[in-house]
C-alpha cells in the first residue's frame, strides 16, 4: 500500500447551524479541519497509508482532534506536541448570492512556532513514496515557512513524489511575500495544484479571457497557465480546479490535468452545494489517490474531479466518501437515488 505523508495545520472550526448568519445564532457546530489533514482523511478513506504531520499543544482540544483523525484511519504518529494553543476559523455559510465569510483566529497557533529542525523528516518519510503540503503553511509564519522548505527538501533528497496545492490565502499574506517564499518552495516540488485564481495571485500567471465570477471557463486558456507554470518550475504534472461560481449554492466544477505537454479536462458537474469548504483538498486527495494508483492521465482528472463533486455534498472539511462512491459516481451514475 502507497504511504503519503501530509504536513501543515489542522484548526477547530465553529460554523453558525444550517446558514444562520452570526447575528442569527446563539451556538455554532464544532468541527475540525485544514488542507492537509483534509486531503490525508480522503487518502485514508480510499484505503492509503496515509499520515498526517503538525505541532498541537498538550490539551484536550488537541487530544480530540488527534483522535478523531485517528478514527478517521489517518496515522498521526508523528504529530508533534508543543506550543499553546490550536488554531480557530468561525465559518458563515453563504447561500444563493450571499457569499460565505471565513474569520481566522490562529495567531501564534503551535504550528506557526514550529521549529524548522523540530521533526525528524527522515524518519517520517521513511517507507513514504509522496509528500502533501499546501500554501497555507508557509503563509503562517517565517517559521512555518522554513519547516516547509525543510520538510520539501528532505522529501526531494529521500526520493519521495512532492506535490504543492498553492492555495493563495489573501488573509494570510501578501501576494508579493507569496511569490517570495513559493518560488523558492516550489523548486521541489513534481506536482502542483491550484484553482483558477493561486497562480495568478501566486505567480502572476493567468488566464485571459475567463470570468470566474461570472460562470465564463474558457478552458483553453489554462492550457497557457499550465504550460507556464511547467516551463517555471518544471513540474511533471499541473492540476488545475475549475469552478464556474453562478452563486454560493450552484457551480460549475471541473478540472484540467497537465503532463508531458497535454492537458486532459474531466467532464463538467452542475452542483448544488452543501458546504464548499475543503472542496480544493479533496481534488487533491483524489488527485494523489489516482497518481500514486498509477492510473492514466485521463482517469486521474476524472477521479480527482468526481471524488471533489462528492465533498460538495458534505458538511465540515473532511471529505468522507468511500472509493467506491466515486468510482459510482465516475460510472455515470449521479442521479442521488437511494443505494439499496
Amino acid at each position: 500500500m502507497p504511504r503519503v505523508i501530509t504536513f501543515g495545520e489542522v484548526m477547530m472550526r465553529l460554523a453558525t447551524p444550517g446558514h444562520l448568519r452570526f447575528s442569527q445564532t446563539n451556538s455554532l457546530e464544532m468541527t475540525f479541519g485544514g488542507g492537509e489533514a483534509n486531503v490525508a482523511v480522503s487518502l485514508a478513506n480510499y484505503g492509503i497509508d496515509a499520515a498526517f504531520v503538525t505541532r498541537l499543544p498538550k490539551n484536550d482540544l488537541a487530544q480530540t482532534c488527534i483522535n478523531q483523525l485517528r478514527g478517521f484511519g489517518v496515522d498521526t504518529r508523528h504529530i508533534i506536541r508543543g506550543g499553546e494553543r490550536v488554531g480557530i476559523y468561525f465559518l458563515e455559510s453563504g447561500a444563493s448570492q450571499r457569499a460565505s465569510t471565513v474569520t481566522y483566529d490562529r495567531a501564534h497557533s503551535a504550528i506557526s512556532e514550529i521549529d524548522a529542525k523540530e521533526v525528524d523528516w527522515s524518519k517520517v518519510f521513511a517507507e513514504a513514496e509522496w509528500f502533501h503540503f499546501t500554501g497555507i503553511t508557509p503563509a503562517l509564519s517565517p517559521k512555518a515557512a522554513a519547516a516547509t522548505l525543510e520538510a520539501a527538501k528532505a522529501a526531494k533528497r529521500l526520493g519521495l513524489t512532492v506535490s504543492a496545492d498553492l492555495n493563495y490565502r489573501k488573509k494570510l499574506w501578501t501576494t508579493a511575500k507569496a511569490k517570495e517564499v513559493m518560488t523558492e518552495i516550489c523548486q521541489y516540488v513534481d506536482v502542483c495544484i491550484a484553482n483558477e485564481e493561486d497562480a495568478e495571485k501566486v505567480f502572476g500567471i493567468k488566464a485571459s479571457g475567463t470570468d470566474v465570477h461570472g460562470g465564463k471557463i474558457d478552458h483553453a486558456r489554462y492550457i497557457e497557465v499550465a504550460e507556464k507554470l511547467t516551463q517555471q518550475f518544471k513540474f511533471k504534472g499541473v492540476a488545475i480546479t475549475l469552478r464556474e461560481s453562478f452563486s454560493a449554492s450552484h457551480n460549475g466544477w471541473s478540472g484540467l490535468y497537465y503532463t508531458e505537454g497535454k492537458g486532459y479536462f474531466s467532464r463538467r458537474y452542475d452542483i448544488q452545494i452543501v458546504d464548499r469548504v475543503g472542496g480544493g483538498d479533496s481534488f487533491g486527495g483524489g488527485l494523489i489517490y489516482a497518481l500514486v494508483s498509477k492510473k492514466s492521465p485521463q482517469e486521474v482528472i476524472e477521479f480527482a474531479v468526481a471524488a471533489s463533486c462528492l465533498k460538495h455534498s458534505i458538511s465540515g472539511d473532511y471529505n468522507l466518501v468511500s472509493l467506491k462512491e466515486v468510482e459510482t459516481l465516475l460510472q455515470g451514475d449521479g442521479s442521488g437515488r437511494v443505494q439499496r
